[in-house]
Parts: structure tokens; sequence; C-alpha cells
């Protein structure tokens, strides 16, 4: 475990509002989150919108929104504020302007006049030559005349920063010590011709604006890291800096076939798990399992247990893969750990219109109540409760046709007479009794509980599997569930 850090910790999270968010990008967010909270800092909630070709208000809403339901809290941001306001880079073009002048006049920076055509033939030709292909510092030292002819051709610049001609070194976080050669790493540009500032500008910047002290994302953007650095020694030379921020690279996170997740792959929107039904603390708990972990031996944990005991440094730097199925007996542990009255309360959005298939007028509170902590311990998520319950609120079962042919086999009429009989005499209020019944009926058929038991269930829910039979049977009444039978019998005579 690392030390603590020696100034007070500033992170941030800096989203683009292009599209739904992303588990990678929570993942990231709560790797940012449970660090800020660790160490007693400071997250800043930053939002990176200066591409107006592909961000937009709705997922700029939908951002938020995520952010709040996962449950993350921060300290400066949208709907907060904060010292170093606004924090939506939309609203900072001034500023970024004012810094790249800066820059040019300082001389660590300069105008590019070479067109896109010019790039491409000498990118060929040091690739032919068996040299690196990244840009040549054609523009580095343009002479006055040679502007001016670059000008009369009506060339419109862009602005790109001189990298410095040595190594640069780092101390990544995640990765250990990092080093880039400088033929590597050539000029980039920081602004368009057009006046637009780059992300290779804003977000630099931003960070030493903010007072970012730790810059922990995504192993994509690791080979950006060397150009930030150096623009960090020129923004502190020109004082818009204090210093350079540590940076922490996290593991990707792979999807099937051992590639990268992407916004592409169906798995990775955090809208479908939402809408599952997934609790914000089990898709956390999961997600915190990609690439860290509490102990060798406990991989179910509150959020606060993880903040207890977060540290980057402790961040595994291996990809990390998505799996669907430990991500949902994840989530099936936390919903066990709920209350039955918290259960009971985070099932509503799935027991209403337009969810539910049932009549809002044919929902009935007890019986809610009453079988609530039966499905409580067999949900994965909590999408699953509609058609764990819905026997309960429909007037009839909603018949899986395979479940009735896979229960309903040569012989089922005779076993449901005979459970009919027996279920007609046995005590409602008592599971016991009602077991009792069925399993006499099935000896009666030399047939065993199991077996005796699943034309009853499908007769009565309409499926082969679900909540506890014997328990569901008395929830649902012995009218309802003895009519349900009758109605079976008719349909297998049919």
């Amino acid at each position: 475990m690392a030390s603590a850090p020696a100034s007070p910790v500033r992170v941030r999270f800096c989203p683009s509002p292009t599209g739904n968010p992303h588990v990678g990008l929570v993942r990231t967010a709560l790797f940012n989150w449970a660090f800020a909270r660790h160490h007693q800092g400071t997250l800043v909630f930053r939002i990176e919108d200066t591409d107006a070709a592909r961000d937009s208000e709705e997922s700029y809403t939908q951002l938020l929104d995520a952010m709040r339901w996962l449950g993350f809290d921060w300290d400066e941001g949208p709907e907060v504020g904060g010292p170093h306001a606004p924090y939506r880079q939309s609203q900072r073009m001034d500023i970024y302007r004012d810094v790249a002048q800066k820059l040019l006049d300082a001389g660590h920076a300069y105008r590019c006049y070479c067109s896109q055509e010019e790039l491409d033939t000498r990118r060929e030709a040091a690739r032919a030559a068996g040299r690196p292909s990244g840009y040549d510092g054609h523009c580095r030292d343009l002479s006055d005349a040679e502007v001016e002819e670059y000008r009369a051709q009506g060339r419109e610049p862009i602005v790109r920063f001189r990298m410095p001609d040595e190594p640069i070194t780092f101390e990544d976080l995640v990765r250990g010590e990092i080093t880039y050669l400088p033929e590597n790493v050539p000029d980039y540009g920081i602004v368009r011709a057009n006046g637009a500032p780059l992300y290779t500008l804003v977000n630099p910047v931003d960070d030493a604006l903010m007072e970012i002290t730790h810059v922990l994302r995504g192993e994509d953007l690791l080979s950006s890291t060397p150009r930030q650095i150096a623009l960090y020694k020129a923004l502190t030379e020109l004082g818009i800096a204090k210093e350079t921020p540590a940076f922490g690279h996290l593991p990707y996170v792979m999807g099937e076939g051992n590639k990268k997740l992407s916004k592409r792959d169906p798995q990775s929107s955090l809208n479908l798990y939402r809408e599952r039904g997934f609790l914000p603390e089990g898709l956390l708990n999961y997600l915190s399992l990609l690439g860290w972990s509490l102990s060798a031996d406990q991989d179910i944990f509150t959020m606060d247990e993880m903040v207890a005991a977060f540290d980057v440094s402790d961040v595994q730097p291996n990809p990390a893969r998505f799996d669907l199925k430990k991500c949902e007996a994840i989530n099936a542990d936390h919903i066990r750990l709920l209350d039955t009255k918290e259960f009971t309360e985070r099932c509503r959005p799935w027991l209403k219109a337009p969810v539910a298939p049932w009549a809002a007028d044919d929902f009935d509170e007890a019986k809610w109540q009453a079988v609530a902590p039966h499905a409580q311990t067999r949900l994965k998520v909590l999408s699953e409760i509609t058609d764990n319950v819905d026997f309960l609120f429909l007037p009839e079962p909603a018949f899986d046709e395979a479940s009735w042919a896979k229960a309903m086999k040569e012989g089922s009429d005779a076993l449901l007479r005979t459970a009919r009989e027996k279920l007609d005499t046995a005590d409602w209020t008592s599971p016991e009794s009602l077991k009792e019944a069925v399993l006499a009926a099935g000896e009666a058929h030399g047939l065993k509980l199991g077996k005796a038991q699943a034309p009853v269930r499908v007769a009565v829910t309409g499926r082969t599997v679900g909540l506890p039979l014997f328990e569901s049977l008395e929830i649902l009444g012995k009218e309802k569930s003895l009519a349900r039978i009758d109605a079976a019998l008719a349909r297998l005579a049919a």
C-alpha cells in the first residue's frame, strides 16, 4: 500500500457527452471517486464537450443522471459549482485561446502550414526509409519569407506544440517507470486551422488550472502522456500550472474475443444494466474487480469498504475481461444483502406499467409483501421479478408453451386430479401441508416430489421454474390455485 500523497488529492472525471455512458467509463469514474474519498480529497467532475459534431445535451443529461444513479458525489462540477468554474469546456474557449497565444509568444508552440497531402507524402517516404512516420518538424523554424509565402497561398495554419529533443520519463502509478524517446513523440497539434482547440490542449490546461494532482485514466491514453508532461513543463514556466500531476493508466476492459470493450458492444452500455435491474452497488462492486481487489478471498463488499482500502498502486496493469455471468452473480449477492423493505421498494419500477403485464387494479400489495422475501433469494437482477410474480396478479397464468409441453406429459391429467383432491383437504395456511398433499399425490402415481410438483407448478404459475411452489400456492390462495388446476385439466382434456 502506497503512503498518502504529500499534497491534498485532487482528481477529475472528465467524460465527453457522446452517446450512452459505458461500463469502461464507469470503472474510470469509480476508481477516481474511490481514490479521492480514500484520501479525503476532491473529485472534480468536468465535461469535455468541445466536439460540437458529436456532443449533445441529451448525452450530457444522461451523464449527470448516471452519476447520480451510481451514487457518485462530486465536490466541484456541474450542479455543484466550485472555484474553477465553468466546468464545461464549451464555456471555456476564451481560456484556451489565451493559453495557446501565450505558448506561441513564448516559443513553446508554432504555426504549421503543411497541407494534409504534404504530410501524407512525407510520412510515406519516412516509412519507406524505415524512419518514424510522425510529424517531421517541417514548420518548426520557418523564416518570415516562408511564412509570407504560405499565407499568400491562402493556407490556414494549425498550431503545434514544440516537443523537447530529449527522452521523457515518468513514474506511472500503475505501470512503474516509462520512458519515451523523442523520435517517437513528435510535435503535435493543439489548435485546428479554424481556431478550435484540440483535446491535446484543453485537457491538460484544465487539469493545470484546476490544480489536479493525480490523473487516473484509461490505458488507451498512455501514449499521449509524454506530450502532456512536456506541455505541463511549458505551462509551469508560464505560471499557468503549479505542478505536473502523477499519472496512473488503468487496464483495458476486454469484451468478447479478448478485444477491448467498445461503445459498440451491447454489453458495454450502462443503460442496459439499469434497464435489467442491476443494483448500482452490485455493478460497481463487479467493475471494481476489473483491475483491483479488496483481498484475495473477498469478492463481495460495499463501496464504503472499497473506499477504506483503495489505492491506485494496488491496481493491476493487465487487461481485465468483462464476465457478464460473474457480474450477475455479484449483483445477486447484493440483492440478498438488502433488507426486505429495501428490496420491495427497489423492485417497484418492474411492478408497474408499462413494464408489468398486469392491470394496475390487479396488483395486490399484501400478496407482494408476502412473496417478496421468497423472490429476493432467487433473483440475479431486479427485472426478473416481473416473470417471477406475474402469476399472482394476472387473471390467468402466462403459459410458457415450452414449459407446458415439458411438464404436461402422459398421465399428467391423472396426477393433477389426484393433487387437486389432496390439496382441497389440505391446510392452506401451511406450505408444509400443501407440500404433503402434492407428495401424497405423487406417491399415488409412483412419482417423487420433483416429478409430481412440475405439472402443478405449470398449471398454477405457467412456468416450470420460479419461486418456492408451496409458499406460492399459499399466497395465491386456495380458490385461485384450484381453479387454475381445473383449467389445466380442461386444457389437457381438449
